[in-house]
C-alpha cells in the first residue's frame, strides 16, 4: 500500500480515529453491530501502543443539527462491551467540553464524540470546523471505508491540518483487496454485476470491460441490455434513455473479446407483491409480467462460468431478493461464489446482505464494507479520503 498505515505511526499520543459507526438502531438499541466490531483491531492497537484515543463517526442523516435519534452514546455503550472497558462519550464533537475531555484523556482510554453529521460543517467539508477537529489530536487515523468517497470535514478536511494522516486496519485490508482485484487478479477473471439500474454501474461496467473476461449481468438492469438486443420485456423495469449506452456497451465488450451474458430465462410475476409468478424464456417475456429474478437456465449457465473463475468481483443482486418469491437467483450466485476456489470480492450493499442471509459469509475472501466507496474504487475512481492520507 503506497499510504501510511497506522502500523507505521507512533500512537502513544492523542489519536483521532474516524470510524464508521452509522449502525442501525430501534427503540434506542442496536440491531447489527458488524460495523463496531470491524473497528476493533485498530482500537485495540491503538490501546496496545498506549495511544488516547478519540473516536468520530456520523450516524444517519440529521441534516446539520442536533437530533436525539441520531446520537450515538447507544454505540459508546456497545463498543464498551465490545472492549471489555469503558469509552467515555462526549456531548459534542468540537468545543470547549470536549476539548476538557480530551485532555483528561489517559494513555489506553477511549472516547467517542457526538455525531459528525450535528454541525452541517461536517459535509460542507468546512476548514474551520476541520481544524478544531485536527486540534484535538496529534495523529490521524482513517479507518472509515465506507466514507472514503466522500469529501467530508472528517475525511478529507482534517488532513490539511494534521502531520501524519494514516490508513486503519480495515481501510489498509479494503484497499489491498480491491487494488488486488484491480491489478493483479488471476484468469479467468468473472465480473458479476446486479442492481436496478444501469445508470449506477456505467463506470463500473466500462471498467470490467478492460479487465475482466466475462461480465454476468442480473437485476433490473438487464432489460436495458435485453431491450438494447432487440428483445421485449413486458413490464420489466427499463431505463429506455439508456438503451443505446447499453448498445454501446456490449459492442465495445464484443471488441475487446470480453463476454456480456444476459439471463437465458427469468422469474416473471405481475408486480412485486403478486404472489403469481412463474419461469419464462427471456425472448417470451409476456407483455402484462416483468421479471424480477433471474431463472434456473441462467443460474445453471452463470454457475458454469463461475466455476471455471480464479478471481470473482460481485457487485448487485440478481433479482428483488428482499422478497423471498425472487430470491433464489441471487442466493444461488452467492453459494457458488462461496464454493468456488477463486479470489472472490463482494462489493458491500445488497450483495453483502445476501451473502450474509445465504450464510456464506465465511467462505468470501473478501467482503467490502462500503457500497459506494468499492463501487466507485472498483470503478477506477479516486477516492478523496484515501487520496488525502500521508503518502508512505
Amino acid at each position: 500500500m503506497s499510504k501510511l498505515s497506522i502500523s507505521d505511526l507512533d500512537l502513544c499520543k492523542r489519536v483521532f480515529m474516524r470510524v464508521d459507526f452509522n449502525v442501525p438502531i430501534a427503540d434506542g438499541r442496536i440491531t447489527d453491530d458488524t460495523r463496531i466490531e470491524a473497528a476493533l483491531p485498530s482500537i485495540r492497537y491503538v490501546f496496545e501502543k498506549g495511544g488516547r484515543l478519540m473516536l468520530a463517526s456520523h450516524l444517519g442523516r440529521p441534516k446539520g443539527k442536533p437530533e436525539p435519534k441520531y446520537s450515538l452514546r447507544p454505540v459508546a455503550a456497545r463498543l464498551g462491551e465490545l472492549l471489555g472497558k469503558a469509552v467515555a462519550f462526549a456531548p459534542d464533537c468540537v468545543g470547549p467540553e470536549v476539548e476538557k475531555m480530551v485532555s483528561e484523556l489517559q494513555n489506553g482510554q477511549a472516547l467517542l464524540l457526538e455525531n459528525l453529521r450535528f454541525h452541517a460543517e461536517e459535509e460542507k467539508n468546512d476548514p474551520a470546523f476541520a481544524k478544531q477537529l485536527a486540534a484535538l489530536c496529534d495523529v490521524y487515523v482513517n479507518d472509515a471505508f465506507g466514507t472514503a468517497h466522500r469529501a467530508h470535514a472528517s475525511t478529507v478536511g482534517i488532513a490539511k491540518f494534521v502531520r501524519w494522516a494514516a490508513a486503519g486496519f480495515l481501510m489498509q485490508k479494503e484497499l489491498e483487496a480491491l487494488t488486488h482485484a484491480l491489478t493483479k487478479a488471476e484468469k479467468p477473471y468473472v465480473a458479476i454485476v446486479g442492481g436496478a439500474k444501469i445508470s449506477d454501474k456505467i463506470d463500473l461496467i466500462e471498467n470490467f470491460i478492460s479487465i475482466a473476461d466475462t461480465i454476468l449481468i442480473g437485476g433490473a438492469m438487464a432489460y436495458t441490455f435485453l431491450r438494447a438486443k432487440g428483445l421485449e420485456t413486458g413490464k420489466s423495469l427499463v431505463e429506455t434513455d439508456k438503451i443505446d449506452l447499453a448498445k454501446a456497451l456490449l459492442a465495445k465488450a464484443s471488441q475487446k473479446n470480453v463476454s456480456i451474458e444476459l439471463p437465458l430465462d427469468h422469474v416473471v410475476a405481475p408486480n412485486v407483491d403478486s404472489r403469481e409468478s412463474h419461469v419464462t424464456p427471456v425472448d417470451r417475456t409476456p407483455a402484462d409480467r416483468m421479471g424480477l429474478d433471474i431463472g434456473p437456465e441462467t443460474v445453471r449457465r452463470y454457475l458454469e462460468v463461475i466455476r471455471r473463475a480464479k478471481t470473482i468481483v460481485w457487485n448487485g443482486p440478481m433479482g428483488v431478493f428482499e422478497n423471498p418469491k425472487f430470491a433464489e437467483g441471487t442466493f444461488a450466485i452467492a453459494r457458488a461464489v462461496a464454493d468456488s476456489h477463486s479470489f472472490s470480492i463482494v462489493g458491500g450493499g445488497d450483495s453483502a446482505a445476501a451473502v450474509a442471509q445465504a450464510g456464506v459469509e465465511s467462505k468470501i475472501t473478501h467482503i467490502s464494507t462500503g457500497g459506494g466507496a468499492s463501487l466507485e474504487f472498483l470503478s477506477g475512481q479516486k477516492l478523496p479520503g484515501v487520496e488525502v492520507l500521508t503518502n508512505k
